[in-house]
C-alpha cells in the first residue's frame, strides 16, 4: 500500500468517527449533556481564542514542560549512558534504579508540593520525573547494545582516550536509540504536563479541570485537541531535526 493511499484511508477513518459521533448525539443515542457536539468544538474554541484563554494556558503549559523536559531529557541521557560506559556506576546505582523506576511521577505530587510550593517549579519537577526514565533506559540500551567492535577499530585508529571514543564512536552509534528516547519523552511529558496541573498550577490540566466542574465538556475537548495538535507539531519538528542528524544512515 502506498503512503498516499494509507494517508487518504487515516483521513477517512477520522472522519467516519466523527461522523458517527455527532449522528449519535443528534439520534439520543449519547447523552448530550454529557458528551459534546463535534460540531460545537470550533465555536467553542473560536471563544477560548478570542478571549486569550487558550493562549494564556498554552504559554504556561509549554514553559513548564519546556523545562521538564529539558531537565529530564537532560539528565537521563547523561545517567543511562554512564551506566552503560561505567560498570562500577552501573552497579552502584542499579537497585536504586529498579527501587525507582517503578514509582509513577504522579506519586510525587505530594513532595512537589512541599518542595516547591504550588508553582510551575513543582509540574516541572514531575514531568521530568516522567521524562527521565524514557531517555535513560533508551540511552544505556542504546549504548549498552553497542558492538564492541567499533571501539577496536577506533583504537586501532588512534582514539584511545575516552572522550575521543565517546563523542567519535559512542554518540554517533548510539544516536538513534537516543533520539528513539527523545522523541517518547516527548509524549510522555505531555502525558505528564495534564496530570502536573490538576491541584491548581495554570496551565491547561487546569483549565480542563474548571470546565469539567461546570460540566463543560466542549471546553473539555478543545484542549484535549490542543494537547494532540502540540504534541504532533512537537514530534513532527523533532522529526525533521531526526533525519538531519541521522542522515549519515542508509
Amino acid at each position: 500500500m502506498t503512503r498516499s493511499r494509507r494517508s487518504l484511508l487515516s483521513a477517512a477513518g477520522l472522519v467516519a468517527f466523527v461522523l458517527l459521533w455527532e449522528l449519535a448525539l443528534r439520534s439520543g443515542l449519547l447523552p448530550g449533556s454529557l458528551v459534546p457536539l463535534p460540531s460545537s468544538i470550533p465555536q467553542v474554541f473560536w471563544y477560548e481564542l478570542a478571549d486569550g484563554i487558550w493562549l494564556d494556558v498554552v504559554r504556561s503549559s509549554l514553559s513548564h514542560y519546556s523545562v521538564g523536559l529539558l531537565l529530564g531529557s537532560s539528565l537521563g541521557i547523561i545517567v543511562g549512558m554512564s551506566a552503560a560506559l561505567l560498570p562500577r556506576f552501573n552497579a552502584a546505582h542499579a537497585w536504586l534504579a529498579r527501587l525507582l523506576r517503578p514509582i509513577p511521577p504522579l506519586a510525587w505530587i505530594p513532595f512537589a508540593i512541599i518542595w516547591f510550593g504550588i508553582n510551575p517549579s513543582a509540574a516541572a519537577f514531575i514531568i521530568s520525573i516522567g521524562v527521565f526514565w524514557i531517555n535513560y533506559f533508551a540511552s544505556y540500551s542504546a549504548v549498552h547494545s553497542l558492538d564492541p567492535g567499533y571501539e577496536e577499530v577506533a583504537r586501532a585508529f588512534g582514539q584511545q582516550r575516552f572522550l575521543a571514543q565517546l563523542t567519535k564512536v559512542n554518540l554517533p552509534a548510539a544516536a538513534p536509540g537516543i533520539l528513539g528516547g527523545l522523541r517518547a519523552g516527548l509524549g510522555q511529558g505531555w502525558m505528564t504536563v495534564v496530570a502536573a496541573e490538576l491541584f491548581g498550577i495554570p496551565g491547561i490540566g487546569q483549565r480542563m479541570m474548571e470546565a469539567s466542574s461546570l460540566l463543560a465538556t466542549d471546553i473539555v475537548v478543545v484542549y484535549m485537541l490542543t494537547i494532540a495538535g502540540l504534541y504532533a507539531l512537537f514530534d513532527f519538528l523533532f522529526m525533521l531535526i531526526q533525519r538531519r542528524l541521522l542522515r549519515w544512515q542508509p
